[in-house]
């Protein structure tokens, strides 16, 4: 497989854009293709098999696209089949929940790690199985944290009320006394500034987008397949497309506001 094929991503929104920043910064030869299923968010609260179909149908679009890594930049469509995926299509394919759990290992001091989600990434255990197989005699405290995701995907981070939904979500976490919090849903990052408010400076906050991104590299440099670049910086902001199922201009405002530059997404009706 030629090393200038892009690298796919999937998101059930905007919040996998934070994978995609961090790939920028940690593999700047790399171009990406990234699709947020905007018509069909938020995804924690379906089901796992509609979450498997939805994804299974944004893959099999992706692997159109002259890609060479799918990246499942989305914790719910992680925890809801993953290996099912890796078992499917003949491509590497990384997801966001064991990088976190590796992560959230190497920073906690106390063993008490808490993991916030989407309600289906919650009630899959998912990262709770991915920490208790690295060490099991971590306490994992967990809270599905729904609101989370509307919040980001309207661009409220900033609305008063905000605070107000985290202190009442995090409140148990910290009460538990954890020394460290996964952020598992790619869409908390965009609200890390409110997390670590309410959760204080002792408590680490860890980003399964910062690890997946990091993860990506070591993969593809196992495989061969890692970009030496990297491109010029017209080149690289060229070779990126964005794609989305709902209207493109709240996915583009939101994309240059976290990336930086400007997003042209188009859109693509299942």
């Amino acid at each position: 497989m030629p090393f200038n094929k892009a690298i796919a991503m999937l998101d059930s929104g905007v919040g996998g854009l934070t994978v995609v920043r961090e790939t920028f910064m940690e593999l700047p030869g790399e171009r990406i293709i990234y699709f947020g299923d905007t018509a069909r968010m938020p995804y924690g609260p379906r089901t796992h098999r509609e979450v498997r179909r939805f994804t299974e149908e944004i893959m099999e679009f992706l692997c159109t696209q002259d890609i060479k890594m799918v990246v499942v930049a989305c914790n719910s469509a992680s925890a809801a089949g993953l290996p099912r995926y890796q078992g499917t299509f003949d491509i590497p394919i990384l997801g966001v929940i064991e990088p976190g759990a590796r992560a959230a290992l190497q920073h906690t001091r106390s063993k008490k790690v808490g993991v916030i989600g989407t309600a289906g990434t919650i009630q899959s255990g998912a990262y709770e199985r991915a920490i208790k197989a690295l060490d099991p005699t971590v306490e994992v405290f967990s809270k599905a944290c729904p609101l989370f995701v509307l919040i980001v995907e309207n661009d409220m981070t900033e609305a008063p009320e905000t605070c107000r939904v985290a202190e009442e979500y995090l409140t148990p976490l910290k009460e538990a006394g954890v020394d460290t919090l996964i952020l598992g849903c790619t869409h908390y990052p965009l609200m890390e500034d409110v997390i670590g408010r309410v959760m204080g400076d002792g408590v680490k906050l860890v980003s399964s987008a910062r690890e997946t991104a990091r993860e990506a590299r070591g993969t593809l440099k196992s495989l061969g397949l890692l970009n030496p670049g990297p491109y010029p910086e017209d080149g690289c902001r060229s070779g990126h497309r964005f794609y989305c199922s709902g209207p493109p201009a709240p996915f583009e405002a939101i994309g240059k506001k976290l990336l930086k530059q400007k997003v042209k997404a188009y859109r693509v009706l299942f």
